[in-house]
C-alpha cells in the first residue's frame, strides 16, 4: 500500500526483455535508502517487487499482465521514473490509499502552464472513468492529485510547483500515456450495491460496521 507521495525520482538504467519478463534496472535518488530484496516499491505508480540489489541500483521484474495495463513497457533506458517505498504501518498517509494496482492507460489531452504551476487535462477509458468525481482522488504515474474539473472521460489536475519539481508530471506534454488509478472506495461500493440485497442492516453488521 502507498500514499501518492512521491519521495524521488529515479532513472532506469537498463532494460532487459527476456520472454514475457521486463526485467529493469532502476538508480533511485541518494535519499531513497533502506531498499532491500523482496520490499515493495511504486515505480510511477505500479507496484512492483525488488528482485535484486546491484550497486546503487535495483532491479524489478514486470510481468505480461502490468505491461499491458501501465506504459513500464515503452519507458527506455534514461527515462525518469516515480519512485515511492511501500507504506509504514502508523505513518501518516499525506496523499490517499493507493493500491499500485494501475486501472489503465490515460493520455494527456492538453496542458497549460502558469509560471511554476500547471494544468494537465487527461483522457480515461471509458470503463473506469465513472470512478472519478470532481474533488476525489486519483493517482497520475504515482502521484496523489485531485480531480479538479471532470468532463466525459477527461479530467483535470493541477500540479503545483512542489510535485512539479519532486515528480515526473513536469515532464508531460500532449501525447503522453499516463498510468493511472482511481480511488478503490469507488470500485468497493459499486461492488457492495450490486449485491442482490444492497447495503442493507444485515451486510452492514456481517462485516463489522455495527
Amino acid at each position: 500500500m502507498f500514499t501518492g507521495i512521491v519521495e524521488g525520482r529515479g532513472r532506469i538504467r537498463a532494460a532487459e526483455r527476456r520472454g514475457e519478463v521486463l526485467r529493469l534496472s532502476i538508480e533511485p535518488p541518494p535519499s531513497l535508502t533502506g531498499l532491500g530484496v523482496g520490499d515493495s516499491i511504486s515505480v510511477s505508480g505500479v507496484c512492483l517487487t525488488i528482485t535484486g540489489i546491484s550497486g546503487p541500483s535495483f532491479e524489478v521484474e514486470v510481468s505480461e499482465e502490468t505491461l499491458r495495463r501501465t506504459n513500464l513497457g515503452s519507458k527506455r533506458v534514461g527515462d525518469l521514473v516515480n519512485l515511492e517505498r511501500a507504506l509504514e504501518v502508523g505513518s501518516r498517509v499525506g496523499g490517499h490509499l493507493v493500491t499500485g494496482h494501475v486501472d489503465g492507460v490515460g493520455v494527456v489531452t492538453e496542458v497549460e502552464r502558469f509560471g511554476e504551476t500547471s494544468r494537465i487535462r487527461i483522457r480515461v477509458p471509458g470503463e473506469f472513468s465513472r470512478y472519478l468525481i470532481e474533488k476525489g482522488s486519483v493517482a497520475v504515474e504515482g502521484v496523489s492529485l485531485t480531480v479538479n474539473e471532470l468532463k466525459g472521460d477527461e479530467f483535470r489536475v493541477d500540479i503545483i510547483p512542489y510535485t512539479a519539481q519532486n515528480t515526473t508530471l513536469s515532464l508531460l506534454r500532449v501525447g503522453d500515456e499516463v498510468n493511472v488509478e482511481v480511488d478503490i472506495i469507488g470500485k468497493y461500493i459499486e461492488k457492495f450495491l450490486k449485491r442482490p440485497k444492497g447495503l442493507d442492516e444485515e451486510f452492514l453488521r456481517e462485516h463489522g460496521f455495527l
